[in-house]
């Protein structure tokens, strides 16, 4: 008779760890194929605005959710003692970083929308293609931030590399979309 070997104490934590990254997955997948397979509606206004406008006010929201994403990433090394000089983070930095990754979540949920709807996912150039998929990692990547924030089992490092992923998606997502728009239609080279 064959023995079950008892599980490690490791077991857990990665099959939690592999199912966060699974469930991320499956939503960029989700925002991928809805994109692609969406008609766009490039007459869709956002908070009233259309046309050329749109790109300015989302341009300008970008600009807000990238300098969040910036305070976000302050306020987590802070918490976590890599911040040059500091000190010990007081917990109502903690409070602070939660509401500013609330306030943050939402503001990029009209321009999600709005460049789902209006444009969905496509490849057309490199920066469009590298800006739709980028926006549907972005809410996978968001998933699993918020399914790691309360493990406490899992490794040390995930929670940080979960924040620093979203900061980076953050300025790729502003990089291909508002620098392009506010330097004239193009990226700087």
């Amino acid at each position: 008779m064959a023995e079950i070997a008892p599980q490690s104490a490791d077991a857990t934590p990665v099959r939690r760890l592999v199912l966060v990254l699974v469930a991320a997955a499956v939503v960029t997948a989700a925002l991928a194929v809805f994109g692609v397979e969406h008609t766009p509606n490039y007459a869709l206004s956002l908070f009233g605005t259309s046309g050329a406008g749109v790109l300015s006010l989302k341009s300008k929201l970008a600009t807000a959710v990238l300098g969040l994403a910036l305070l976000q990433l302050l306020l987590a090394l802070w918490m976590y003692g890599r911040l040059p000089a500091s000190g010990t983070a007081p917990h109502s930095v903690r409070r602070t970083h939660r509401a500013v990754g609330i306030v943050l979540f939402l503001l990029t949920l009209p321009i999600a929308v709005h460049c789902m709807f209006a444009y969905g996912v496509q490849t057309t150039s490199a920066r469009v293609t590298v800006h739709s998929l980028a926006g549907c990692f972005f809410y996978g990547a968001f998933v699993a931030k918020v399914l790691l924030v309360r493990s406490r089992r899992l490794p040390g490092w995930v929670l940080p590399v979960a924040g620093g992923v979203l900061v980076t998606i953050v300025g790729v997502l502003w990089y291909s979309s508002a620098l392009w728009f506010f330097d004239g239609y193009h990226l700087p080279g």
